[in-house]
């Protein structure tokens, strides 16, 4: 009874958790949705246990249809993706994501066939079909011992690419964990396949393990906020800003979120990152630049940039943005090297897309229009 009432908590937890970092614009990024379907996955593996130790596929023998599918498949490539979404941009381009599912897919196809038989009763495989049946099968089983161990390995190779030194020493740890319980899970059933045993018990120790591992996510990735690293705004939101439905798991955020951005000051991390890429990196002389792509570099969601922008400076990101530009270009009017250099081509130099908005935003900063302040700093 305690050990089913671990588990349902564990289940709860995970997807609970998933839903906050799918939801949060604190915590939501391109990397850590990811990190949220990985949560998602361990829950249903271990909701699959619990309908095992309760023996819930007697009454309802289609449960088997989620249970006979292969969701181990799924975690190492949540993992892979999750990381990967968080190193430079040129290391991941290179990767090809969409690789990583492939094992999945071919697993899901080839169990609901088998399940759509032998559970479902829809059709019956001929005995002609038996053979290649094995061969599919023993397909199956190599992609499990080759897919999960190489992606796993190949994960550590790719960490060394993270710039976040705390960063790579939380990852590095997840991933051991997660690795850990993949090479025990794999090791079990290879073990099952030559020696036969009850793997009842030791698939109780490896659930329990995956589910200390989905309460160390809540609590370093939130608590100890890896996920999202200022920690008065997490403790406001987790204490003030959410509001959880237990009856229907909907997530709803405070529509005020004054307590929130009380809590987001000048020192906030992310926004300590984005001035150094503005004034190291010169980032806005990008014409393209957006909410999106700054969200991207900093690993978090286009609406906490907003949020921090808003917050801390008190305007939108967009004249945030444009301040840098008419900075670059009144550098530019006063450095000798750019004599030569037209205020438009200065204007476009700098970011800007035209010459309406290089003009207008020169204007609105320096109360001045290029020509103007050209003329009086002469």
């Amino acid at each position: 009874m305690i050990y089913t009432t671990l588990l349902n908590i564990a289940v709860f937890q995970g997807i609970v958790l998933g839903l906050i970092i799918l939801k949060s614009s604190l915590f939501n990024s391109n990397s850590n949705k990811y990190l949220a379907y990985l949560l998602f996955t361990l829950s249903i593996i271990l909701l699959n246990h619990v309908f095992e130790v309760e023996d819930a596929f007697t009454p309802y023998p289609f449960l088997r249809f989620i249970d006979h599918i292969e969701w181990v498949f799924l975690i190492p490539a949540f993992l892979f993706i999750f990381i990967i979404n968080r190193i430079d941009d040129t290391e991941k381009s290179k990767q090809k994501k969409y690789l990583c599912f492939i094992p999945f897919g071919y697993s899901a196809v080839l169990t609901i066939s088998q399940d759509l038989d032998h559970v479902a009763g829809i059709y019956t495989i001929p005995e002609s079909g038996t053979g290649l049946i094995e061969i599919l099968g023993l397909i199956h089983l190599v992609l499990a011992i080759t897919f999960i161990p190489f992606l796993s390995l190949y994960s550590y190779f790719m960490i060394k690419y993270l710039k976040d030194t705390q960063e790579k020493k939380w990852i590095i740890t997840l991933l051991t964990i997660v690795t850990s319980l993949l090479f025990a899970f794999l090791i079990i059933y290879l073990a099952s396949l030559f020696i036969p045993f009850d793997l009842s018990s030791t698939m109780s120790i490896l659930a329990l393990f995956a589910t200390f591992l989905i309460h160390w996510t809540a609590y370093i990735g939130i608590y100890k906020y890896k996920l999202a690293k200022n920690k008065d705004a997490v403790y406001n939101f987790l204490n003030t800003d959410l509001t959880l439905s237990y009856s229907n798991l909907q997530i709803v955020d405070n529509s005020t979120l004054q307590e929130y951005k009380e809590s987001i000051t000048a020192d906030n991390l992310y926004f300590q990152k984005l001035e150094l890429l503005c004034k190291e990196q010169q980032i806005y002389t990008d014409s393209t630049l957006n909410r999106e792509k700054v969200a991207e570099k900093l690993g978090i969601s286009a609406g906490y940039v907003s949020q921090i922008v808003n917050t801390i400076t008190g305007d939108n990101f967009a004249n945030y943005i444009n301040n840098y530009r008419v900075e670059a270009v009144k550098e530019m009017i006063s450095n000798s090297e750019y004599e030569n250099y037209n205020l438009l081509t200065m204007g476009l130099e700098s970011g800007f897309t035209s010459k309406t908005t290089f003009y207008k935003a020169f204007k609105k900063v320096t109360g001045q229009t290029p020509n103007e302040y050209k003329n009086t700093s002469k």
